[in-house]
């Protein structure tokens, strides 16, 4: 039996193995044990077959022959006759794919590129009725022939391109269409086109607009926003397409369709962005009339935009090389009209359409230098006329506005890349109208009342966008403007005017970006000079004067500066023994500082740890023990200082860590002072014992470099220091102390290199009162400490099961269950000193471990558990929840449900919020899980939304959001039967104390009212 004869058996069964016997035969082709001449004999009788099926198996069989082919195997008569073989019997199919593989070849010339392309053409109207797939492969072997012999093709002349354009017709499949537009494209671009330009036209014309949906789980990942994208480059691809894309594109600029709108708005810029000026300016007219109803009877805001973008595009088509600002140009005609207009709906500053007219100026402005030159002498001077007429506030900040829109376009067109200015500007477009702007923006900021915030406000931003203009304003009147705003931050009263203040101190900080020395000369020495030294008792203005010094220090040379004055100001206060407040603030704004700064590379950063770090801990250390100022000493304090140099430490490199680590209790006090270390010792005071907010914030920021702490003393190593760290925190009664305390036992644990380490953090997790060496009462409570260890050990997936038999085992003791089963929240929540940043040791999977361990475990011990200590359990099960990823839970979701739904029984307001967004998330992500509870958990969720008095206002919110949630999501018919009892329900809460909760009330009762209503989108 014949190699074709195997084919045609097996093809129609097995296409994998009928692809496996054309191989063969390629490869008997390639060692020469057949002939091709042999192989396409054997073919004689079935390509001469009465049915068609049959011959067209046959040809396919030599095309797949000639597929698995080497490249070199053919020589170039081989070639030309297998070419001339197939394209005879184009018709029958199965050639498509012989003939892509042939005309991949170097032997494939002009001669045989030309035949196949006719073969094409003459037997389209058979070839596109063929099905989607075959369809697809001759496009491809038409897109091959333009990508690998377009010279050939394009030496047919017009002749080809009507061939294209009739083979490409009436194409509905997105990959065909993908590659109609390319090849549509090509020809658009590099053929001459003027004789076809309506035929080219029209054959990708008929396909705008693109209404293609991908069907749900589409393998070809064809987006609607592809098609249209290729098929826009195909309308904008030549000018010639002008006199048909324009009053096309306008007449579809009609549709009542969004979507089609901002498709043709979206291609009208194309166009206008592509064609040549001459072809825009025949239509820019016309393109205006339609646009201008867009953008000045705002309608959609998203539409409006889009159309300002292609007007935009129009002017920058039109103005593109020019340099003359001669009325007789593109653009001067353009504009004309334009701001003719402009001006009209400007006389009436208030009127809805202004303030669009605006926009519509500043965005032609933004688009070329001679375009905001026109626009600057057609505007400015009315407007200024205008503004001088007007007596109300309300329309002069509208024609403020205006003139702003402008200065951004002016500040825009200094910053496009690589602008020069034209010979037409020999002075900024601007300039003639300098000292009056300047008098007006100053007039409208500086001497309006206080209370005409708004109006103020648009003031400032003017002056700002004055000073930003390229070489504008001089050093002086910039000067003039951050006095100004210096002014309006340091001496007006902020009560209910914070936003001209805001304002105020970001125009500083945009000034300082180009003008730092005008900020150095001026706001500086007037913001230092504002600090008290020191305040008052109840002085609190220097908060506003730190905020916007911190907030100016974005230059270098300027925050080095500020660092210094500070750290002055700060040892003046010291010394006075100033306020708390007062110190904690300066440090704060010392620490933002150095937050922007990249202090590892920061040629400053020795002198910040000897000045910042060695100095202030010291004197902390001492204030402690009364031999400084008290208000180092403040709780507070303490944990801005403690960050301060955390961040600093951070950045040193290992030897000076090492050398910071050594001080972490002793605190760089010398041998001698007063101050002891809190370690082991007994009846401390507690602003000593405060001291060890500091050695954490040590602790954590040396990293593994606390090692070094152990080489101190002999008697200090891993396990006595955990030891004595958890006698510390067991006994500690001030809150925030013990937390940080147990903070540093955490760090100790999770950060152990040794096996050994673990094995005693084990140990003390067990049995803290042992490792502490101290008596249980019933007065100190041992459970954090034994979840802070947990944490510390999960975190880095350390003998995980052991911890979490011992933690969970505690939630059946009466005594400990309660504040063990809060416990549980502790385990797995991002804590800031936990963290990479301070070297701790974190799992990517320690969720999920944690959480398959637990989440069948609590689910079982509930159930067998005794009713007194069954809240421990939904308690502890919401703590591990809220920090569990959902498509974590999402696997136990089914054993979970029971007991989140009596989660929302208990009193506990955090654990039902936290519950109730879980039940939020298991119902967007699997509506299906929650059907079968729909009645037990819409009844429990209209008691948390209607109960004020009994849950907080987090409850409320949460419960109506996750009711909000259910129409659409939900089956219609589970839901229907609660539809009227969920309206109902959600009256009462419509007067709810809460404004948030009322808007979610109003948009719940929507959401459950339209929920039979249809889809308008669909």
């Amino acid at each position: 039996m014949s190699d074709v004869q195997r084919y045609l058996l097996r093809v129609d069964e097995d296409k994998d193995s009928a692809q496996r016997i054309a191989e063969e035969t390629a490869q008997s082709l390639v060692s020469k044990t057949k002939s091709l001449i042999d192989v396409v004999q054997s073919l004689g009788e079935y390509i001469n077959d009465e049915d068609a099926s049959i011959r067209s198996k046959a040809v396919n069989y030599l095309s797949q022959v000639i597929s698995a082919l080497p490249n070199t195997t053919l020589s170039r008569q081989q070639v030309q006759v297998l070419c001339q073989f197939l394209c005879d019997r184009i018709e029958d199919g199965g050639a498509i794919g012989g003939l892509r593989k042939l005309q991949s070849l170097g032997r494939f010339n002009m001669e045989m590129a030309i035949m196949t392309f006719r073969a094409l053409i003459e037997h389209f109207q058979d070839l596109m009725i063929r099905p989607h797939a075959q369809r697809l492969q001759i496009l491809e072997l038409l897109n091959d022939l333009m990508l690998n012999h377009r010279g050939s093709l394009k030496s047919l002349g017009d002749g080809a391109i009507v061939g294209i354009t009739d083979l490409v017709s009436g194409e509905k499949d997105p990959r065909s269409l993908m590659i109609i537009f390319s090849i549509l494209q090509v020809i658009m671009v590099e053929w001459d086109i003027a004789a076809k330009a309506e035929t080219l036209f029209d054959s990708a014309f008929c396909y705008f607009p693109i209404t293609f949906r991908p069907p749900p789980d589409d393998p070809y990942r064809i987006t609607a926003q592809d098609l249209k994208a290729r098929l826009r480059s195909c309308i904008s691809a030549s000018s010639h397409f002008a006199p048909f894309a324009f009053p096309q594109l306008l007449e579809k600029l009609d549709s009542t369709s969004p979507n089609v709108k901002k498709d043709v708005l979206q291609t009208l810029t194309a166009c206008t962005t592509s064609y040549n000026a001459a072809a825009v300016s025949n239509w820019s007219i016309t393109l205006w009339d339609s646009l201008k109803y867009e953008i000045l009877n705002v309608q959609e805001e998203d539409l409006a935009e889009d159309s300002l973008v292609t007007l935009q595009a129009i002017a920058i088509t039109l103005g593109r090389d020019l340099t003359s600002t001669n009325q007789t140009t593109h653009l001067a005609r353009f504009l004309k009209p334009i701001t003719n207009e402009c001006k009209e709906e400007l006389q009436a500053p208030q009127h809805k359409k202004a303030k669009p007219a605006g926009q519509i100026l500043s965005s032609l402005a933004s688009s070329s230098s001679v375009a905001l030159l026109l626009v600057v002498k057609a505007i400015v001077p009315p407007l200024l006329t205008i503004y001088q007429d007007v007596d109300n506030i309300a329309s002069q900040k509208a024609l403020l506005e205006v003139l702003v829109q402008i200065f951004n376009a002016a500040v825009l067109r200094d910053e496009a890349p690589g602008m020069v200015r034209s010979s037409a500007e020999a002075e900024h477009p601007l300039a003639p109208f300098k000292d009056r702007l300047f008098e007006v923006f100053s007039q409208a900021l500086m001497s309006s009342p206080h209370e005409e915030v708004t109006f103020r406000v648009m003031a400032l931003k003017g002056l700002l966008r004055l000073c930003q203009v390229r070489n504008y304003l001089q050093n002086s009147e910039i000067g003039m403007v951050v006095q100004y705003l210096d002014e309006i931050v340091l001496t007006e009263d902020p009560s209910g005017r914070e936003d001209v203040k805001d304002e105020a101190i970001q125009a500083l900080v945009e000034i300082s970006k180009s003008k730092h020395q005008v900020i150095m000369d001026i706001t500086f020495p007037a913001f230092m000079a504002n600090l008290p030294d020191p305040p008052t008792k109840d002085q609190t203005d220097y908060v506003v004067t730190l905020e916007g010094l911190a907030r100016l220090s974005v230059e270098k040379s300027i925050s080095d500066t500020l660092i210094r004055r500070l750290l002055s100001k700060l040892e003046t206060v010291l010394q006075d023994d100033g306020q708390a407040s007062y110190t904690q603030a300066l440090l704060s704004t010392i620490d933002y500082v150095l937050s922007r700064r990249d202090l590892p590379s920061d040629t400053n950063l020795s002198s910040y740890h000897e000045k910042i770090v060695v100095t202030y801990v010291c004197k902390a250390a001492l204030a402690s023990v009364g031999s400084g100022p008290q208000a180092l000493v403040e709780a507070a304090t303490l944990e801005i200082l403690g960050r301060l140099i955390a961040r600093i430490v951070c950045a040193l490199d290992e030897h000076k860590r090492r050398s910071v680590a050594i001080e972490t209790f002793t605190l760089f006090t010398q041998e001698g002072s007063p101050f002891i270390p809190v370690l082991y010792r007994q009846d401390i005071p507690e602003k000593q014992r405060r001291t060890m907010i500091l050695s954490m914030w040590i602790l954590a920021s040396v990293g593994q470099a606390a090692d070094a702490l152990y080489t101190v003393a002999d008697d200090i190593d891993f396990d006595s220091l955990l030891n004595e760290l958890t006698r510390l925190a067991l006994v500690e009664t001030a809150p925030t102390i013990r937390h940080y305390i147990l903070e540093q036992i955490a760090l100790l644990v999770n950060r152990s290199s040794t096996s050994k380490g673990l094995s005693d953090a084990l140990r003390a997790m067990y049995n803290p009162f042992e490792a502490a060496q101290i008596d249980a009462t019933p007065s100190i409570d041992a459970t954090p400490i034994v979840f802070w260890i947990a944490k510390a050990l999960l975190l880095r997936l350390s003998h995980t099961q052991e911890v979490l038999d011992h933690v969970l085992g505690r939630l059946s003791d009466n005594s400990c269950g309660p504040t063990s089963a809060r416990g549980f929240g502790l385990l797995l929540a991002t804590d800031e000193i936990i963290s990479k940043q301070y070297g701790a040791k974190l799992r990517l999977l320690t969720k999920q471990k944690v959480f398959s361990i637990c989440a069948p475990r609590i689910a079982a011990d509930f159930r067998a558990a005794e009713a007194s200590v069954k809240p421990n359990y939904l308690i502890a099960l919401s703590g591990i929840l809220k920090d569990v990823p959902t498509e974590v839970t999402m696997t136990e979701i089914a054993t979970l449900l029971p007991l989140l739904l009596q989660s929302l029984d208990l009193p506990d307001q955090e654990v039902k919020a936290a519950t109730i967004e879980s039940l939020t998330v298991i119902s967007q992500e699997s509506p299906g899980a929650v059907e079968g509870h729909m009645s037990s958990l819409v009844n429990r969720l209209l008691q948390a939304a209607s109960k004020p008095r009994e849950n907080i206002a987090r409850v409320r919110f949460n419960a109506l959001r996750c009711l909000q949630i259910f129409p659409g999501r939900v089956k219609g018919s589970v839901l229907l039967p609660y539809g009227a009892g969920v309206i109902k329900g959600i009256l009462p809460v419509l007067d709810d104390a809460k404004r948030h909760v009322r808007r979610m009330a109003v948009e719940c009762r929507a959401t459950w009212t339209n929920m039979d209503e249809p889809d308008q989108d669909a």
